[in-house]
């Protein structure tokens, strides 16, 4: 997503339409929420892999690292829930607010922003599961 941008002529090459992740801040928030979440989750990698090893280890990380783990969650929905809301308008558009659909113009920009949000919900669904199977292991002890 924060390399997403096109540019369509507009009768002359001097005159220029051009499309950016950063043009809304929605899709800004986007890319903040998914790099804070991936910044996370390599740092929260080594401790995990503690656990695994040590299965002995206080269970007292664990929750802690299933509360971090949550709030993550969140944050990525948030990202992506804003993040879907302006898809949408992109590629139906509003009529009674007057905001057209701009990804019949610009067709690559919104196939790049709708994988890059294919892809967050899919990293939602993952946070899930990790989140279920930590709470399980740790109920089991």
């Amino acid at each position: 997503m924060g390399t997403t941008n096109e540019t369509l002529p507009f009768f002359t090459q001097f005159i220029q339409f051009k499309a950016q992740y950063n043009d809304l801040p929605t899709f800004t928030f986007f890319v903040i929420a998914n790099s804070i979440v991936c910044g996370y989750l390599v740092l929260s990698l080594p401790v995990s892999v503690f656990h695994i090893i040590r299965s002995t280890a206080a269970v007292n990380s664990r929750i802690v690292l299933v509360i971090f783990d949550t709030v993550m969650l969140a944050l990525l929905t948030a990202g992506a829930s804003a993040a879907a809301a302006i898809v949408y308008l992109a590629h139906k558009g509003n009529a009674s607010a007057n905001w057209f659909a701009i990804c019949q113009q610009f067709n690559s920009f919104c196939e790049r922003i709708s994988a890059s949000l294919i892809g967050s919900f899919g990293g939602v669904v993952v946070f899930m599961l990790l989140i279920m199977t930590s709470a399980v292991a740790i109920s089991r002890r």
